[in-house]
């Protein structure tokens, strides 16, 4: 599980392509090193990877044929950023919200809007998200946990402070940008539930 309080942006340092799969290597910031051994889970951009092998600061993980046509991180380059965060602990705060690390699809940057010491973005949504999107409810963007602003249709904004320009790479993001969704999970267990029971009451009719 993890929270969607990013703990800071890696820097992609190298790439290994082979047929339907790559590894990526990353740059991962000291603070993120103490403890972590083969076998930890880290999300990248909100997606969740597996440690494969550590060098130092190096820090390596294999993405599968699906992880690459589902996420954002198959079009990563070397010299890209990536918002990563370890697996939550007991006991750890949960500063944002509880996440998966299973990216449900991509959303589009349709506008950015710039106010002072602020930022609101907008988004499009594929249209089979729609319907688990709400004004206020969270989301998962690129792994950042961050509060629904507006909805309008597909389209949904989310409003922005400095200290997530600074702390996360969606500072970098400008329109035409695919990014990570992830549907806040209670949400999506609410919303299928209802359908499930709405459908089975009118068969029952």
């Amino acid at each position: 599980m993890f929270t969607g309080i990013v703990q800071g942006v890696a820097e992609v340092v190298a790439i290994e392509e082979k047929q339907d799969f790559r590894t990526h290597i990353v740059r991962l910031p000291q603070a993120m090193l103490p403890g972590l051994q083969l076998g930890a889970s880290v999300a990248h951009n909100g997606c969740c990877l597996t440690v494969t092998r550590v060098d130092g600061d190096r820090v390596h993980f294999d993405l599968m044929q699906e992880t690459l046509r589902v996420t954002n991180l198959g079009a990563l380059r070397v010299g890209d950023g990536v918002n990563v965060e370890r697996a939550a602990r007991f006991g750890d705060d949960i500063g944002g919200h509880a996440m998966s690390g299973h990216v449900m699809g991509l959303a589009t940057v349709v506008e950015v809007i710039e106010s002072p010491n602020n930022r609101t973005v907008w988004f499009e949504l594929p249209a089979g998200l729609k319907k688990y999107v709400f004004t206020k409810g969270y989301i998962g963007i690129d792994g950042i946990s961050l509060t629904i602003g507006a909805v309008e249709n597909r389209r949904f904004c989310v409003h922005l402070i400095p200290e997530t320009l600074t702390r996360t790479n969606i500072a970098g993001r400008a329109p035409g940008d695919q990014i990570n969704i992830e549907i806040d999970p209670q949400t999506q267990a609410i919303v299928d539930t209802v359908e499930r029971v709405l459908a089975q009451r009118g068969d029952a009719v």
